[in-house]
């Protein structure tokens, strides 16, 4: 036994919240950990203390070993839950923890070394029996030599960072052609995020599902697993929808999966929770993938389909407890799954958004969790990831669960910040996912060309109008016929509104149509409103630039042009090219007076862990570098002006 009575839980948001709420369950004192940009964030409300890092960047804050150490020396913390990302899969720091006498809530440094390798690792698990996808895992990191044994492999074949994770430093190489690029691009990409750019080579498993495996293992040898997950759809290799159980999973692929995962662990001596991911090809086979040291983003539907509580169990076999089960006790009940809310603009090539969330209502109901970290009124920063919360619903069959799941999500409500809610939605109704057909396959088949918005409901402008004209009511009379001209802009359209309250009802008329409208409830962010008879149900907020109307799953920007000129310039048509989210300027490759082509790569821009280039919007000759490598810049900034070619 291991004793300790205090958790510092060295990470934020969603995940340092989920670590809180059970770790107080079993008695433990908290401590959350802030950067200035989290000083009011919900993690540091939580817990029983906070304890500030340092400035927002996440060098100086929660990638600062020092400063979370200090943390825990100041606070009297004698263990420390990583949660995942940040230091979850740091050897490194967990034997910095052990030497300051703090118990690190995870795997042995040795089971993280090995993992986090997936050279290493790979061969590792061919040595334990593990079905592998053939490779190409060697120290010889020649180009020539990758041309060759990607011919020896066989065309399609994935470039993998040898220490990635989160789908950074990853390619899809269909033909040799190609190869030579993926492996600069992927080379950078892996050094820049792991300070490590060794490479290896897997053949591609086309149209294959990706079904992970949640295993457990304690200080005495044991190792179960608790069944799969299924995680198919993905985006840029990031995890979109996740379900328990897969439905292509049966009772007996189940069990040689999950004795595969039990064998892998049990090869690195594995203690605590951790995923072995696999891809599950269409003939039926699967083969390894990776292994997560660390609790996954996922853990939940696992936990809604097991009964057990896994970071209850982490800390229990971290305080030196053998676990309470063996693998014949553990039985799957019922269907789970989960959506990732992200703070991006799917219209937008799914941009990384910042902002404020002004009003943020997370659904609720029965077979309904939702894990987040955010409060009404938090800033969405641009340091950290992107994502917001995590939906998640549970039935008594998959039917079921993805009723109440699309329910969820269309009842969570986030206005002040763009996410990726209207996509889900979409991504949820689309018949191959709904029949539980869809494989990794699943996005670039329905959104290879991006994700498009339906057609607009007219009652959005309705309300917006009504929203906008009413203004909390000042200057209306509640008896006179009043008229109020609008000029309303939503997706680049400019809409002529006119809008007439008389007593209790208002008339609203766009392009010669006709709505009668009653406001039947309404408080500073919901109105229930009946339009030509049928009464609708909204989520709005109104600032000095407009109105934000969130009906029935989709949320629309009106801009209120009526008293502003309403041309504006084409972004980067102009020769002017701005930010499009705040970040860091990691890569600069070009210089004032350069003469550019329209497309030419300027300059990275990297965001909410994620690289964009920045490409000329036209030809012509740089008038203006207006930044500098390392610089930080905020959404709309000027970051250069390109005089264009003579006509």
């Amino acid at each position: 036994m291991r004793s300790f009575s205090k958790i510092l839980i060295a990470n934020r948001g969603e995940i340092a919240c989920r670590v809180i709420r059970s770790a107080k369950a079993k008695g433990y004192a908290t401590v959350a950990v802030f950067s200035d940009a989290d000083a009011g964030a919900r993690h540091v409300q939580e817990a029983d203390e906070a304890f500030r890092l340092g400035a927002g960047p996440l060098r100086e804050s929660y990638l600062s070993a020092e400063r979370m150490l200090a943390a825990a020396r100041a606070t009297g913390a004698d263990a420390l839950h990583p949660g995942y990302g940040f230091f979850s899969e740091n050897a490194d720091f967990a034997e910095q923890c052990a030497a300051a006498g703090i118990t690190f809530i995870g795997p042995l440094p040795e089971s993280v070394r090995v993992m986090g390798d997936k050279a290493r690792s790979k061969r590792r698990m061919i040595d334990a029996g593990v079905p592998c996808v053939p490779g190409y895992e060697g120290d010889n990191q020649e180009d020539a030599l990758f041309v060759r044994e990607a011919d020896r492999i066989g065309y399609p074949v994935m470039v993998k960072a040898s220490a990635g994770g989160g789908g950074r430093g990853m390619r899809l190489v269909h033909d040799r052609d190609e190869l030579p690029t993926a492996l600069g691009s992927a080379r950078s990409e892996a050094r820049n995020a792991f300070g490590d750019d060794r490479l290896l080579l897997e053949r591609a498993v086309v149209d294959a599902r990706h079904v992970e495996i949640q295993v457990f293992g304690d200080t005495f040898g044991s190792v179960v697993h608790l069944g799969e997950r299924d995680c198919s759809v993905q985006r840029r290799h990031q995890k979109v929808i996740e379900e328990a159980p897969s439905p292509a999973v049966d009772e007996d692929l189940r069990r040689r999966m999950g004795e595969a995962a039990v064998r892998a662990a049990a090869a690195i001596d594995y203690v605590g929770a951790g995923t072995v991911e696999f891809l599950l090809g269409q003939d039926g086979e699967f083969y390894f993938l990776e292994m997560n040291t660390r609790l996954q983003v996922e853990h939940p539907v696992t936990e809604c389909v097991t009964g057990i509580d896994l970071v209850d169990l982490q800390i229990d076999v971290a305080a030196g407890l053998p676990l309470p089960f063996v693998q014949d006790d553990v039985t799957l009940t019922g269907h789970a799954m989960e959506v990732r809310l992200y703070a991006e603009d799917p219209r937008d090539q799914f941009l990384p958004q910042t902002g404020v969330a002004t009003v943020w209502q997370p659904a609720a109901g029965e077979g309904v969790r939702i894990d987040h970290g955010l409060v009404p009124g938090q800033v969405v920063s641009p340091f950290y990831d992107p994502m917001i919360a995590k939906i998640i619903a549970t039935g008594a069959n998959r039917s079921e669960a993805l009723r109440r799941l699309v329910r969820a999500v269309r009842e969570t409500h986030l206005l002040g910040v763009a996410t990726n809610r209207e996509f889900l939605l979409d991504a949820l109704s689309v018949p191959e996912f709904r029949e539980g057909g869809a494989t990794t396959a699943f996005i670039g088949k329905h959104y290879g060309s991006g994700f498009q918005s339906g057609n607009a409901d007219p009652a959005a402008l309705v309300i917006a109008a009504i929203l906008a004209a009413d203004a909390g009511g000042a200057g209306w009379s509640s008896n006179a016929v009043q008229a109020h001209p609008l000029t309303l802009s939503v997706d680049g359209v400019t809409t002529s509104v006119r809008v007439t309250r008389s007593g209790q009802r208002w008339t609203v008329e766009v392009a010669g149509a006709i709505s009668s409208v009653a406001i039947v409830e309404r408080d500073d962010v919901h109105v229930r409103f009946e339009i030509d008879g049928l009464q609708r149900r909204a989520v709005y907020l109104r600032d000095v630039d407009g109105v934000t109307v969130d009906l029935d799953g989709r949320v629309y920007r009106f801009e209120d042009l009526t008293y502003r000129a309403t041309s504006r310039a084409s972004a980067g048509g102009d020769g002017v090219l701005r930010a499009p989210m705040s970040g860091s300027i990691t890569a600069l490759h070009v210089a004032a007076d350069q003469v550019v082509a329209r497309g030419d790569a300027l300059a990275v821009l990297e965001a909410m862990k994620m690289e964009h280039q920045i490409v000329a919007p036209i030809s012509g000759t740089l008038a203006t570098v207006a930044v500098t490598a390392g610089q930080q810049v905020g959404a709309r900034d000027i970051l250069f002006v390109i005089k264009g070619e003579p006509a």
